[in-house]
């Protein structure tokens, strides 16, 4: 019981961490967004050793494999996402049509 209690004191502190972070506006965009994902991932392994036991088990190297297979993942799956969303809003930053053949004076 008492590694219950402790793993969920310590999620909650981590999760009202990411919530005054974000609502004080204390640190810049880009340092915002690394410390609310390490806040993530210590939550996420606070999580899996305090209530999924995973430090308990017999061989402990297959957790570690599932576990880095899964954030990598993730990692992959968020970045290529940021990275579309990036793109995308470039190109459609760019002037449409009719502005280049206004601008260009291009007769009809």
């Amino acid at each position: 019981m008492r590694n219950y209690l402790l793993g969920f004191i310590l999620s909650i502190f981590l999760t009202l961490a990411s919530f005054l972070l974000v609502s004080t506006n204390f640190l810049e965009n880009q340092v915002l967004v690394f410390v609310i994902m390490a806040l993530a991932l210590i939550q996420a392994l606070i999580q899996l050793v305090f209530f999924l036991h995973l430090d308990q088990e017999n061989k402990p190297r297959w957790n570690l494999i599932i576990m880095l297979s899964t954030v990598s993942l993730i990692l992959v799956l968020v970045v290529g996402s940021l990275w579309i969303m990036k793109n995308l809003n470039y190109n459609h930053s760019h002037p449409s049509d009719q502005e280049i053949i206004n601008s260009e004076a291009i007769p009809r």
